[in-house]
């Protein structure tokens, strides 16, 4: 593992390498985990505030350090700024000496702790996870290389055809569910599902006097599952929720939000997270953020 924290409990993993080679995006189980050309693995921690507390990201295993960035500040992305090729953000790249390498991405501003030509061992503190790069939410990004080429530590032979491979560069291969949550969004309604689908339900302010709705739209959700929704303001939280699903689902929307109090809301910023969770098992976490103009 790369990062210091327990899948399920305290971090998700959000996104696979996409294996497809066509327009079409693929994880290394043929599910929906991953986006059109994503080159690496993301671990995402639950929240801001786990971020804020510090998680550890380690060697993967043991190399030396060839470059390091330091630099980049802790902000999500805004669509159309120019990062002059540091998508990346806060980054350490290792040469493992095998033909492999490993670059962690989007970690903290400032919390980078080797130097390029510095021997590491596999679980060696590099830095922390953070916000830096092209990204809205604080994850680490981990791709590995072999050469020229993009390795999938799932599936490094690439002869998956969908099911569980044979060979894995892991040395415990983290398990793999199918089950995730497409987008979170907030909205001034209960949406339609098509609007859901669309981002057409997406609002980015309200007003004081509308209604704030958080709505997710999740994909292979099993029978018993939950839906845990929160929604914390300046005042501190405004609603939490719990849906659970009586049915196995391909695909399903869950929504809930509350009326604008007498005198409306307090104006400033407002974040949504919802987490899809199995039995004691987190298995996906995304928010979403509105402003209250």
């Amino acid at each position: 593992m790369p990062i210091d924290c327990v899948l399920g409990e305290t971090c998700v993993i959000e996104d696979y390498p996409d294996v497809d080679p066509t327009e079409t995006a693929a994880d290394y189980r043929c599910g929906f985990k991953t986006r059109d050309g994503h080159s690496g693995t993301d671990f995402a921690i639950l929240s801001f505030e786990q971020m804020e507390d510090g998680v550890r990201v380690i060697a993967a295993a043991d190399g030396r350090v060839e470059a390091i960035r330091n630099t980049r500040p802790d902000q999500p992305y805004v669509p159309g700024t120019d990062l002059n090729g540091e998508e990346c953000g806060n980054a350490v790249r290792i040469n493992h000496g095998n033909g492999y390498q490993s670059v962690y991405c989007h970690m903290k501003l400032g919390s980078v702790r080797v130097t390029p030509g510095q021997r590491v061992v596999r679980g060696q503190l590099l830095g922390e996870v953070g916000l830096s790069g092209l990204t809205n939410y604080p994850h680490l990004h981990l791709t590995i290389t072999q050469g020229p080429d993009v390795i999938d530590p799932f599936a490094p032979g690439k002869t998956n055809a969908c099911a569980e491979p044979r060979d894995t560069l892991w040395l415990d291969a983290p398990r793999y569910t199918d089950a995730g949550l497409f987008t979170v969004g907030v909205s001034d309604t209960v949406p339609e599902f098509g609007q859901v689908q669309s981002g057409q339900a997406r609002r980015t302010s309200l007003s004081p006097t509308d209604a704030m709705v958080l709505y997710t739209h999740a994909f292979h959700g099993d029978a018993y599952d939950r839906i845990e929704m929160t929604m914390n303001g300046p005042d501190g939280v405004v609603f939490t929720h719990t849906a659970r699903l009586d049915d196995d689902q391909a695909q399903l929307m869950r929504a809930y939000g509350k009326r604008a109090p007498d005198g409306g809301w307090a104006k400033g910023e407002y974040r949504g997270y919802v987490q899809l969770i199995r039995g004691t098992t987190i298995l996906a976490v995304r928010h979403a953020d509105v402003i209250v103009e």
